[in-house]
This record gives structure tokens, C-alpha cells and sequence, in this order.
């Protein structure tokens, strides 16, 4: 005896037939460790007899196809199916259901299905050959549906985390944009699971790298924003950066990187924030700034006799006018005789002993140099503009 079309009616009829009772003790049996699942069977019936009768019609097509060609394998599940099953392993995660649990009660499920189905086919008389069928397309259609169900379950994790990603990354924009009020931030922030901090900077990578810039953000703590131009991260948000230990834990994310933290601001201010940042990557790449990372507020001085490189030269050239004169040996030696001078309010010792030369070469070089500078050495603004030019000479 074969499963013909008549005994494929007769056996689809009384499993479908049977389905409130598989369906019933499926529940019962998951009541005890899965009660959940069970509670779901009970209240979401409808959403339980589609994928119940479509296992029922895709088993027996399956058994068929295994009689007519034992050496038949049916490795994927049916397109209807496989959607149905996948969508089933979204909502589980959505609801934050464990895979595992899931993939444990299909095996539930499974052995009481075969229960039921080997029971309906004996009532009817089917021979041992096509229960042997039926045997074998219950668990290989179960595990279709489990692989199913597994793969909605990591497709939602994928896209739930990249839809995170964008939503921290259209967080971290409109943060940036400087438009923003605090309502809109407030509701950004919660879609993107953000948890809003008091103070923030803009950590940018120095010399470019994608790939290093990529991984900076890598290495960085949960709570960081991606920062991306044109689909290519160049840096990040950082929630904090003055709290207790920050400045440590941010040294040591951020070591070998090349990167530059900006100053630490309100929300409010981190487009400023990423301006001084901007200018002290700028820094760093012609040399001025050498740490490795750059903590902009470290330099804030630096920062703003080096903002614009041609009004520092220009004051460096009106400061050290007056050495034009003199050879270029001669000018290098004065200048740094004036730079000691001004740095030790006059010491004659503490210039000869940082310089290296004796205390009358110091009374000789000044000399020479109030020779040329006459008055504007007993200036203050004068010294002040001579300290800016002699301090920060450029890379």
C-alpha cells in the first residue's frame, strides 16, 4: 500500500482534523518551562493554524516525493513556509525571546507531532514503508522549520542592529548640526537607545585612514556615536570624556590611533567642540601637537596662536624684525636668549643654566638685545607679543 491521492485526502483530512488536539498538548507540554509559548498558543490561535496546516500539506508532499524517490532530499522548506517560520523567528526576538528556547520547543513539538501523526496513520491502516516516510519528513521538515525560524531570528538581530546603527548615526548628525532643540535630541536619543550625558566631545582621527578611522570607533566604549561622511566613519561622539578615570580609559582606547579628543561641552556646544578638534588635527598633522592621542584642551593656547598660520607669521615677523640685521647664527642665538629671558621674568642664572652658557654671555646677548629692541623690552604688551612669537614658532 502507497500513499496515493485518495489515502493523502483521507490522512490530510484527519490530521487537520486532529490539529486542536496536537495543538493542545503542545501547549500543555510547554506550560512547565516554556510558559510563554504556551500562553501564546492559547491567545494567538489564529496566528498558530496557518503554520499548522502548512505543515500538514507540506509533510505529506514531502513523504510522497520520499516513496516515489527514496533517494529525494528536500534540504529547504517550501517559499511559503520559510517565510512564515522566519517571520515567526523575528518575533521572537522582537518580544526578546532566546533562540535557544525557540529551537528547544520545536524539538517539543516535533515529538509530539510525530505522536499524532504516526497514531492518525496507524488508525488508518497506512503500512510501515510509508510511516517509515512519515517518519522521515517530520524531523527533516522540522528541522527545515527550525533553520527557518533561526534565520528570521538572526536576520531581525542584523537589521535590528544596523537599523540601531543608523539611528545613532542620524543622533550623532543632528548633535552636530548645532539645530537642534532638546525635545528632538530627547526623542532621537531614546530611538537610538542613547542615554543622554551632561557634557560630550568629538573624537576625530588625524591623518585620514578609513580603516584606522573605522577601528578607532571600534575601540571605543558602547556609548559612542559614529561619526560618518559619506558612508566612511571619521570619528565619534564620547559621552563624558572629564569623568572620574575618562581621560585614562580614553588614552588607552585611543593609543597608536593618531586621534584628536575635542574639548568637553554641553550637547548644545559639540559643533564647537568639533571645530576645535578639526583645527587640532591640523595641528598634529604639520607637527606642532605630537601627543598620541591629542587632548584638544591641553592645548587650548596652542590652539589659538596656531587657528590662523599667516597671522602667526605675520606677528612673528613684526616681533623678530629687529634681528634682521644681525647674521642668522647671531639671530638664532638671540632669540632663544630673548625666549629664555622672557620664560625667567629676567633670571640671569636660570637663563644661563637652561642655555648652557655663562651668566656673562647672558649679559652680553641682552645687551646687544635691548640694543635693538630698546623700549619695548620694559613693555608689557610688547613682551607678551614677543612671548606668543618666540613660544610657538611653528613645526
Amino acid at each position: 500500500m502507497t500513499i496515493a491521492t485518495f489515502d493523502r485526502a483521507r490522512l490530510e483530512d484527519a490530521l487537520l482534523d486532529g490539529l486542536p488536539d496536537l495543538v493542545a498538548e503542545v501547549r500543555d507540554r510547554l506550560a512547565e518551562h516554556w510558559p510563554d509559548y504556551a500562553a501564546f498558543l492559547d491567545t494567538d490561535r489564529d496566528a498558530v493554524v496557518k503554520p499548522a496546516e502548512l505543515f500538514v500539506h507540506r509533510l505529506l508532499d514531502m513523504s510522497i516525493a520520499n516513496l516515489i524517490n527514496p533517494a529525494t532530499t528536500l534540504e529547504r522548506a517550501d517559499e511559503t513556509v520559510r517565510r512564515v517560520f522566519e517571520e515567526i523567528g523575528r518575533r521572537q526576538l522582537q518580544e526578546g525571546n532566546d533562540l535557544t528556547r525557540l529551537l528547544t520547543a520545536f524539538q517539543l513539538g516535533a515529538r509530539v507531532a510525530w505522536r499524532h501523526v504516526a497514531a492518525t496513520a496507524l488508525r488508518l491502516d497506512f503500512a510501515p514503508d510509508n510511516l517509515a516516510a512519515l517518519a522521515d519528513s517530520v524531523f527533516v521538515f522540522v528541522n527545515q522549520l527550525s533553520f527557518s525560524a533561526a534565520n528570521g531570528y538572526l536576520q531581525e538581530q542584523i537589521d535590528d542592529a544596523m537599523a540601531r546603527e543608523r539611528r545613532r548615526e542620524d543622533l550623532a548628525n543632528l548633535l552636530l548640526s548645532g539645530r537642534a532643540g532638546t525635545e528632538a535630541i530627547r526623542i532621537a536619543a531614546q530611538q537610538a537607545a542613547w542615554r543622554i550625558p551632561a557634557t560630550a566631545a568629538v573624537v576625530i582621527y588625524s591623518d585620514g585612514d578609513q580603516e584606522h578611522a573605522g577601528t578607532l570607533v571600534a575601540r571605543l566604549e558602547p556609548g559612542a556615536l559614529p561619526i560618518r561622511r559619506n558612508a566612511v566613519v571619521v570619528g565619534a561622539i564620547v559621552p563624558e570624556p572629564s569623568g572620574p578615570g575618562r581621560r585614562l580609559q580614553l588614552s588607552r582606547e585611543l593609543a597608536g590611533m593618531g586621534a584628536v579628543v575635542g574639548n568637553s561641552v554641553a550637547l548644545a556646544q559639540l559643533p564647537r567642540s568639533l571645530e576645535i578638534a578639526r583645527i587640532a588635527v591640523r595641528l598634529r598633522n604639520t607637527g606642532v601637537l605630537t601627543d598620541d592621542p591629542v587632548f584638544a584642551d591641553e592645548h587650548l593656547d596652542a590652539l589659538i596662536v596656531w587657528r590662523d598660520e599667516a597671522l602667526v607669521a605675520a606677528l612673528r615677523d613684526e616681533m623678530l624684525a629687529p634681528l634682521e640685521g644681525e647674521t642668522e647664527a647671531a639671530r638664532e642665538r638671540l632669540a632663544e636668549t630673548l625666549a629664555s629671558w622672557l620664560r625667567h621674568f629676567g633670571d640671569r642664572q636660570a637663563i644661563a643654566h637652561e642655555l648652557s652658557i655663562h651668566p656673562q654671555t647672558v649679559r652680553y646677548r641682552m645687551a646687544r638685545l635691548r640694543a635693538l629692541y630698546g623700549d619695548r623690552l620694559d613693555d608689557p604688551e610688547s613682551r607678551a607679543r614677543l612671548f606668543l612669537a618666540l613660544e610657538w614658532p611653528g613645526p
